[in-house]
């Protein structure tokens, strides 16, 4: 049976703390993972890597998601790869002219074909495995959740309580 191991993941986005939010909600939930700063980056690495699936943020210098996704699905060999838009801007000023022509010419069609930033870390996994064929289920959920507690809880935390909690996991784990 597929893993989420077995799949690689590319995230697009020109944000540092959003790419590296949903490059760990990934990782937390057994994908392998690979990141991009901007549609041109990204496309180099699809080139060489041949992700399993691409999660896209729309509006980025460079090159936009919205060309991204058209080079993808003019090409033969790349046009296969599922994509999910990961957007702040997908009924503003910036990005929802290039999102109603995506849904409107349909590059992108169907349910779970975009979310909305702030993403819902359970909601952003489920849409990812179930493009990919893999079970949704509630230990995966329990997985993602666990994950996002800790990173909320780690925020702000004091390294007197980060150093006990690191003990704490330390003691469990051996």
């Amino acid at each position: 049976m597929t893993q989420p191991a077995d799949k690689l993941v590319l995230v697009v986005d020109d944000e540092p703390n959003v790419r590296e939010y949903l490059q760990a909600i990934l990782e937390d939930a057994g994908f392998r993972v690979l990141t991009a700063g901007d549609g041109e980056e990204a496309l180099k690495l699809i080139k060489s890597k041949k992700p399993d699936f691409i999660s896209l943020d729309l509006v980025m210098p460079r090159k936009s998601g919205h060309r991204l996704l058209y080079e993808l699905r003019r090409s033969k060999e790349l046009s296969r790869i599922p994509v999910l838009i990961v957007t702040a801007h997908a009924k503003d000023d910036l990005g929802g002219k290039d999102m109603k022509d995506l849904l409107d010419n349909r590059i992108m069609s169907g349910p779970g074909t975009y979310l909305e930033k702030p993403v819902n870390p359970r909601t952003y996994v489920d849409a990812i495995r179930r493009a990919l064929n893999l079970p949704v289920s509630e230990e995966n959920h329990d997985r993602v959740d666990l994950a996002e507690q800790i990173r909320k809880g780690l925020t702000g935390a004091s390294p007197d309580a980060l150093r006990q909690a690191l003990q704490a996991l330390q003691k469990k784990g051996g």
